[in-house]
Parts: C-alpha cells; structure tokens; sequence
C-alpha cells in the first residue's frame, strides 16, 4: 500500500472525504483550502454516466469552451490549404501546413498537443491516425476540430476550449482549470461543463444520467460532490 506523505494526510483531515458528499461550492473550498505543494495544480473532474458505452447511440462526447479558460498553454497544429493557412497563422496556430507537416510527423515530430484540420484535407490527415488516434489528437467533426472555420477553432483551443468522452464503464474524465483560479473560477467552469454534458445526454438512456461526480487537485485527494443536489440544480 502507498505511504502517503505528512502533507497530504494533513489535509485529508481537514475534511470528510471518505463519508460525505459535498456541495460544489465546498468541494472547490475544500480543495483550494487543502492544496499543499508548491506548483499550481490542475482541478480534474470525474464524472460517472448513466450510459452504456458499447452502444453506438450511447456515446457521451463533445466539447465547451470554458469561461476561465484551463489556465494551460496549448500549441496548436493545422492542417489547411491556402487561405485557410493564412487564417489559422492570423488566429495564433503554432504550426500549419499540409504534406511537409504530415511528413514531419510521420517522422517523429510531436511538439503539438491539439490538432484542427479542413475537411477537404482529412483525406491526407487520415495517413495520421495511427500515430494521433491513440494520443486522442485526430481531428473530429463532433469537436468542432475539423472545419472549414479554422480562425475560430484556433481561437476557441487558445482560449480555453475542452474536449471530453465517456470511456469504459461511463466514465468521464476532464480537468477545468488551476488551483489558483480559486473557487469562483472554477465553479463557471464547470458549470460549463456539467451543462454541456447534460445537453448531451443519449435519449436512450434510462435512469439516472450523472450517477456520480469527484474532483481533485492534481496531487490531492477526491471530493465526492452530492448529486441529488446537482441533478435539482442542474436537470
């Protein structure tokens, strides 16, 4: 079993993590108030859906542009022609171009962490997917990051936009910002992000949609949130 440091123990006692569930407003209280590490830490959210992922009308994926932003620096590669390449240059892109790109990255070339593409270049992209696919980097049209609006996606990613999926068992993972937003902050985000899923949810599904929902600082522990509270603030 891991040995948890003095620190870290130190602020799991100043909460009932293991027996309560919060409201949202005290989950970002008891996470800020327990921050115990001297880099800024990420807020990640877990999420557990009510859905059953092995069906294709069940699928829980998308995107949301959080207010504050995640408070992460993001390096954005485009795959555009003409025009589209002096727009997505103007919008802020790190990085654009076409056959010499995709050659580049065939060759190993991965200093990049969001991807956008036209849709009358992802017959070209498509040579990429084994090398963006795995890494969650392929352009989709479900995310908004294959369009011909390419100054907008850009300036969307730059600004704060987030993608997320259901993976196994429904489980939703995202991160919504730093430590030191503070809980303002990070409550409209996620916000932001709790009613996009909800629009999202399948038809199909039956019963409860957000079964359960934990956040956490990147070294800190989970805060479980009280859904009933969510579900009739939200729903």
């Amino acid at each position: 079993m891991k040995k948890r440091g003095k620190k870290y123990m130190n602020a799991v006692k100043k909460a009932d993590v293991a027996n309560k569930y919060y409201s949202i407003d005290e989950a970002f209280d008891i996470i800020i108030d327990s921050h115990h590490v001297k880099f800024d830490e990420c807020v990640d959210v877990a999420m557990n859906l009510g859905i059953d992922v092995k069906k294709n009308d069940q699928q829980v994926r998308g995107s949301v542009l959080l207010p504050h932003g995640t408070g992460k620096s993001v390096k954005i590669l485009v795959f555009a022609k003409g025009e589209k390449e002096r727009e997505a240059l103007n919008a802020g892109a790190d990085y654009v171009g076409q056959e010499d790109m995709i050659a580049k990255v065939q060759q190993g070339f991965m200093d990049f962490n969001r991807v956008v593409a036209t849709p009358d270049i992802m017959s070209i992209v498509g040579k990429l997917g084994k090398i963006l696919g795995p890494r969650g980097l392929m352009p989709n049209p479900k995310v908004g990051t294959v369009t011909f609006d390419v100054g907008r996606a850009v300036k969307e990613l730059k600004a704060g936009k987030i993608e997320f999926k259901a993976e196994k068992n429904g489980i939703l993972h995202a991160s919504i910002g730093k430590v030191s937003f503070g809980s303002s902050k990070l409550k409209d985000n996620f916000i932001a992000l709790l009613e996009t899923i909800n629009r999202l949810k399948p038809s199909s599904s039956k019963g409860i949609y957000v079964r359960k929902v934990s956040m956490s600082s990147t070294m800190g522990f989970g805060v479980a949130l009280d859904t009933l509270k969510l579900r009739n603030n939200m729903v």
